[in-house]
């Protein structure tokens, strides 16, 4: 009975106990270690929260701190420029800031601030959603709080390592200051653009008066700046920051800080805007070349000075010579610059308060013909000279047909000829005979960034550039075919002298053999002394070329002359067409009203070549064909008649926006007749008898030392007649 006994108790004991199923251990253990986690963490998170605390400074000396750099901007000869860095107003105390503002604040940037512990625990869990599922639509958001700590002691890295210390910052300040406290230094340091920091500072540079005096509708502007201050800037942008300013009254009405009622009823667009005193097309240039120093130094907050390449008087001189030509309704920019790259003057539009977009280094517009500069070359890389013989006439390429201006056409001419007066149909020869892809090579040589089309009309410039890339093209070419790296900062010193950066220069590289950038020159001589750029001639030499797009879009010019390079550009910012806008006029007009003030006190300088005029030059009756100086609308230089007052009226080859042509005419275009050997006629002629007697070689002689004679029938024999080159002969 005993043993009996003894097995059953056996069999009770806890070894014939079921065992929990897996799942039910492993959830249990992870509960466990869950917790000792969760407490290990919670009680490193308040040590660390407790000796932040502690270590934190006084209010009062929060109160005394400042943010933000001081940057002296200073001109090649040491002169101030523009003193840029963070700009305070009055310190308002909590009583003295309109409630309005307080609560314009928070319902835009942290509309739990009352209720959270310093961070909000919804915008931490929408942060960790974000980290795991990558969707960019979704963002985490910084308390009020957490923003005064990264404004205060952090700087703006997205690492999760300064987002930890920002949490923890936040923390201290909430258990160390109270929510009036903290909302008093938030209004009074954080940043609004244009160098204002606080609202009072903020105040006072868009509005003009106190923040003590700040309305509703003001309240809601200044509120939506802080998200992004350079794009919602009133001063800079006034449609968007009334944009802006409509969803900050509608979150402030979601938020019962205002009626629904009242924020529909405010009118953003009746807010009157301070105008900014003291800012011209210098911050232009200081607005490209100040983001550099990001490359150029290392990270520091101390002051500094930064000694520029700009030259005051040049800036001046250009800055009116843009505000004198530009056409009405238009926009101007300049880039000029030094043999060895040093931006001497730039201006990025004819109002830097008005726009402060920079189209001297952003935009991207059709060069026109000055892109001419690179078929030429490559077609003198690949053997031409500017003495070749070349024949002007109708010309198809893969059912694309160039027409010059005026759609006359001078026979047998040389290549210095051709360029000189930007014939369309020699251009497009030459590229097909180099090869297209030939001529976007070159310009990617000659640091064109942008991206470049091979069709056939990209000849006339139908790729699009930048007016500093341009320029940087012509001055390399000056440079005698070497690469030349525009700059603008010489060196950065601190406010006590000690030099952080210098600038050294580096010999450029060779882009192309030097009898190629003699012969562009050669021909860029003569396009200023007798062709299309005439307008652009200072009194000592001086080299250029013209560009003018379809629809007289854009106009161009860039030259040099003395070691300066210049290139300038005119047109609208929504590429409208502008009637009589012109490369050889308005630009290049511009470029001579400030090349003589540039070069006025460097000696003349002589190019490698001498200028050779070329073999005919046009008669009266036919200038009016280039466009009169004095009455600049007739044509532009992709051969589209403009007529006065009444826009662009294109030929019978309607022209696409890269240039190519159409299937023909479209309803009330005027017809033309069809020239060209597909119907048996020939094309209209160029010019009277005596032009043609001059232009081939027929008659007597020209007296002008500089015109040489041509190879057409009745013309004396030469000793070493050069072949007439044409599209596909291969010489």
């Amino acid at each position: 009975m005993a043993k009996n006994s003894g097995r059953g108790r056996k069999s009770s004991g806890p070894s014939s106990r079921p065992k929990k199923p897996l799942w039910r251990r492993i959830v249990g253990r992870v509960l466990i270690w869950g917790v000792a986690l969760g407490l290990l963490g919670a009680v490193f998170l308040g040590t660390a929260v407790y000796f932040t605390m502690r270590e934190l400074p006084s209010y009062s000396a929060l109160k005394s701190s400042q943010n933000g750099q001081m940057i002296v901007v200073r001109a090649r000869d040491g002169t101030e420029l523009v003193s840029l860095g963070p700009s305070y107003g009055r310190w308002l105390s909590g009583d003295q800031i309109p409630p309005i503002m307080k609560k314009a604040m928070v319902a835009v940037e942290d509309r739990r601030f009352y209720s959270h512990i310093g961070v909000d625990p919804l915008g931490l869990l929408r942060a960790v959603y974000t980290a795991m599922t990558g969707d960019k639509r979704i963002a985490a958001t910084s308390t009020l709080t957490q923003q005064l700590a990264r404004n205060i002691f952090l700087n703006n890295s997205r690492s999760y390592v300064r987002k930890a210390r920002e949490a923890v910052l936040a923390l201290a300040l909430e258990r160390k200051f109270s929510k009036d406290q903290i909302l008093e230094l938030y209004l009074n340091k954080v940043y609004f653009g244009g160098g204002a920091y606080g609202i009072d500072a903020a105040s006072r540079k868009f509005f003009g008066h106190p923040a003590t005096e700040l309305t509703t509708p003001e309240a809601a502007i200044i509120a939506g700046l802080v998200k992004a201050p350079s794009n919602y800037s009133p001063t800079a942008d006034l449609q968007a920051s009334i944009d802006r300013g409509k969803v900050v009254l509608g979150l402030m009405a979601k938020n019962g800080a205002i009626s629904q009622e009242e924020a529909d009823s405010i009118d953003l667009s009746t807010v009157k805007v301070a105008k900014e005193e003291g800012q011209n097309s210098v911050r232009y240039f200081t607005d490209w070349a100040l983001p550099q120093l990001d490359l150029l130094l290392p990270e520091t907050n101390e002051p500094i000075e930064v000694w520029t390449t700009l030259d005051p008087a040049m800036q001046k001189a250009a800055t009116a010579a843009i505000d004198k030509n530009a056409p009405a309704g238009t926009q101007g920019a300049l880039v000029s610059l030094d043999r060895d790259g040093a931006v001497l003057a730039m201006v990025g539009g004819t109002d830097y308060v008005t726009s402060n977009y920079n189209r001297a280094t952003e935009a991207v517009r059709q060069p026109g013909s000055a892109w001419k500069l690179f078929v030429y070359m490559a077609a003198l890389e690949a053997g031409y000279t500017p003495s070749d013989r070349v024949v002007d006439e109708p010309v198809t390429i893969d059912g694309w047909s160039p027409q010059n201006s005026g759609r006359n056409y001078a026979g047998e001419i040389d290549v210095r000829t051709a360029f000189a007066y930007s014939k369309n149909t020699i251009a497009a020869q030459l590229g097909n005979e180099v090869g297209f892809g030939t001529v976007a090579s070159m310009a990617r040589r000659f640091g064109i960034t942008t991206p470049i089309n091979t069709q056939p009309a990209m000849v006339l410039g139908t790729s699009e550039v930048r007016v500093i890339d341009m320029t940087r093209a012509f001055a390399e070419v000056s440079a005698g075919g070497t690469s030349v790296e525009p700059y603008g900062i010489t060196k950065v010193t601190t406010t006590g002298g000690e030099v952080l950066y210098q600038h050294k220069s580096v010999q450029g590289q060779v882009l192309v053999p030097h009898y190629v950038a003699a012969g562009i020159t050669d021909m860029l001589q003569t396009a200023v002394a007798t062709g299309t750029g005439r307008a652009a001639q200072i009194g000592r030499p001086v080299a250029g070329k013209t560009g003018t797009t379809s629809s007289n879009k854009d106009g161009w010019f860039l030259g040099f002359s003395s070691g300066i390079t210049t290139g300038v550009w005119m047109g609208r910012d929504d590429a409208k067409a502008v009637g009589g806008l012109s490369g050889g006029h308005a630009p290049a007009r511009a470029f001579a009203d400030y090349m003589k003030v540039a070069v006025a006190k460097r000696p003349v300088e002589q190019f490698d070549t001498k200028l050779q005029l070329p073999e005919w030059q046009l008669e009266p009756d036919d200038e009016q064909l280039q466009g009169n100086p004095d009455d600049y609308y007739y044509t532009d230089e992709n051969g589209n008649l403009v007529h006065p007052g009444s826009g662009t009226q294109y030929d019978d080859q309607p022209r696409y926006e890269d240039g190519t042509v159409g299937p023909g005419p479209g309803p009330g275009t005027p017809q033309v007749p069809d020239y060209g050997p597909q119907n048996g006629s020939a094309p209209p002629a160029a010019a009277n008898d005596d032009f043609l007697d001059r232009a081939t070689g027929r008659g007597a002689q020209a007296q002008d030392p500089g015109l040489r004679p041509g190879q057409g029938a009745g013309a004396a024999p030469r000793p070493s007649p050069t072949p007439v080159r044409t599209a596909g002969s291969g010489l």
